[in-house]
């Protein structure tokens, strides 16, 4: 997120678009979402407000090898700047999204899979 700190009203907010969103699938059937997420503070703090279509499936501590998002560090840093002097963390907030953004759709989905989530059909 540029220019600001990812938080508990944050989390909140990504929470209730998820919910919201996946209300509206074609023909109204209610979905359930389970969401994996790490243990940062923002996703297990008690201020967290989880929709009742929402349900959390947290990581076991310590196990950057289950987070699919540990993977992709390394690409999005190998695409960000090197040797760069930047003024400001606003300037370094932007480089970090100019590199996020030239990862590509099947980057991030060859490098987050894993087998335990994919989905079964």
């Amino acid at each position: 997120m540029v220019g600001g700190f990812i938080g508990v009203e944050w989390m909140n907010q990504h929470l209730a678009w998820i919910s919201e969103h996946v209300r509206s699938t074609p023909g109204g059937e209610f979905v359930q979402v389970v969401l994996v997420l790490d243990r940062a503070g923002w996703h297990t703090s008690p201020k967290v407000e989880w929709p009742s279509n929402i349900r959390s499936l947290f990581l076991p501590p310590c196990s950057p090898e289950l987070n699919g998002i540990e993977r992709l560090w390394p690409r999005v840093r190998v695409k960000g700047p090197a040797n760069l002097a930047l003024p400001a963390g606003a300037e370094l907030d932007a480089e970090g999204v100019r590199a996020w953004n030239r990862l590509t759709i099947d980057e991030i989905k060859s490098t987050c899979r894993t087998p335990w989530i994919e989905r079964s059909n």
